[in-house]
């Protein structure tokens, strides 16, 4: 038996451009910690140049000496305030993490307006292509832009207009790719199977944040693809839960496919829906410095459970999926997750800008620091593109529902 593209996910499904934690993800009320909330506003006052410090009166003269140069020699005019953010951001970029970034205040803004479910873009999610240092499509959300363009899961993003993508950061990226509604953006993509590169010319609109989709298949089985972990996730999941649940679910494909993470308090919230009593999460700092987050088990799913991952399942997306092998309560099916065990933390400035730096590793219930590992399924089922391109046909869901009705008994 064959499911087609009615469920709305499978591989080639997602919600928006965003930051992946990306891989992974991902400010919102607060601050994110983890890809979730932090607190604390940092002052830029009173910053001095001790010994051992960048910022001292060798830089800083430096600094001046570059600025006249610039000033004197640069052929073209040059805004101050874009030189300035230019400062913090090498700053930043050199740390050579691909999670560490600097947020402008507007772009400290669009994070949060997305999370709470406001964004203008093209439709699909992207982290950065270790291999490649490329931007990598995640996931396309269905009647959006970046699918009606023809765009998929795994093209690789060489270009956004005339500007070359390769080695920056995710967030200066998705920049170049998200703008204003009804502005065109020129996407050169390499594609595997394809020998030349892919042209398209998509036109950005204002989208919905819909981050769960879920139906009733057969045989009393739900299923629920959860796309990214944002502040809106927790209540949509929560509403999907009981809409399944009320129409009789006997057992749930929980979609974690193209999922690259997103708010840890959500993904916590989320697993407080599911597991048993116990740990579902726990981090550790470079001091040493452990912080738990657990589950009192008052609202264990009950029913039989499988998940479906793949390579861009990813940060709190595996926190999930780790948990869920780790208390032996659902089967996992599909290919290795992304591996990404380390946690964000978005520490906003005086002026309104911000920083996400990693601050911690994260590890699942057991233990395991998944980073640069990932989670191993345990049903082990490539994804077959050329069945679902051709009709919708979605071998790893159709896996899936095989395993359930065996756990289920039918």
């Amino acid at each position: 038996m064959s499911h087609k593209r009615s469920f709305a996910g499978g591989l080639i499904a997602g919600v928006m451009l965003t930051l992946l934690l990306g891989f992974g993800y991902f400010a919102g009320r607060q601050l994110y910690q983890a890809f979730g909330m932090g607190k604390g506003v940092l002052s830029m006052s009173g910053v001095s140049g001790e010994d051992g410090s960048v910022v001292n009166a060798n830089t800083e003269q430096k600094m001046d000496v570059l600025e006249d140069m610039i000033e004197e020699y640069f052929l073209e005019e040059v805004d101050s305030q874009v030189l300035e953010e230019g400062v913090y951001r090498g700053m930043i970029s050199a740390l050579g993490d691909p999670y560490s970034t600097y947020y402008s205040q507007e772009e400290l803004e669009e994070l949060q307006n997305k999370t709470q479910g406001i964004y203008y873009g093209i439709g699909a999610r992207v982290g950065i292509d270790a291999e490649t240092s490329l931007p990598r499509i995640a996931s396309v959300i269905s009647d959006t832009p970046a699918e009606e363009a023809g765009l998929m899961a795994g093209d690789l993003l060489y270009k956004a207009d005339d500007t070359l993508l390769q080695g920056m950061d995710l967030s200066s990226a998705v920049a170049l790719i998200k703008g204003d509604e009804g502005t065109t953006v020129h996407l050169t993509v390499i594609r595997e199977g394809e020998t030349d590169y892919l042209e398209f010319d998509i036109v950005r609109r204002k989208l919905n944040n819909e981050t769960v989709t879920y139906q009733m298949l057969e045989d009393n089985i739900g299923y629920i693809q959860i796309q990214e972990f944002d502040d809106v996730t927790l209540d949509q999941f929560t509403d999907a839960l009981a809409t399944c649940r009320g129409s009789g679910m006997e057992g749930l494909i929980l979609d974690l496919r193209g999922n690259p993470g997103g708010n840890l308090t959500t993904v916590c919230d989320i697993a407080r829906l599911m597991l048993p009593k116990g740990l579902i999460v726990y981090t550790e700092d470079k001091n040493g410095e452990r912080e738990e987050y657990s589950c009192d088990g008052e609202h264990q799913l009950g029913v039989e459970l499988v998940v479906l991952v793949d390579g861009n399942s990813a940060s709190a997306s595996e926190i999930l999926a780790g948990a869920i092998k780790d208390y032996g309560i659902g089967t996992l099916v599909g290919t290795t997750t992304f591996g990404k065990g380390i946690v964000q933390r978005i520490m906003r400035l005086s002026d309104g800008s911000a920083v996400k730096l990693t601050v911690s590793n994260y590890y699942t219930p057991n233990g395991n620091n998944i980073h640069k590992i990932g989670i191993e399924p345990d049903v082990e089922v490539p994804f077959e593109s050329g069945p679902y391109l051709e009709d919708g046909t979605d071998n790893q869901l159709d896996k899936a529902l095989e395993v359930l009705k065996e756990k289920m008994g039918q």
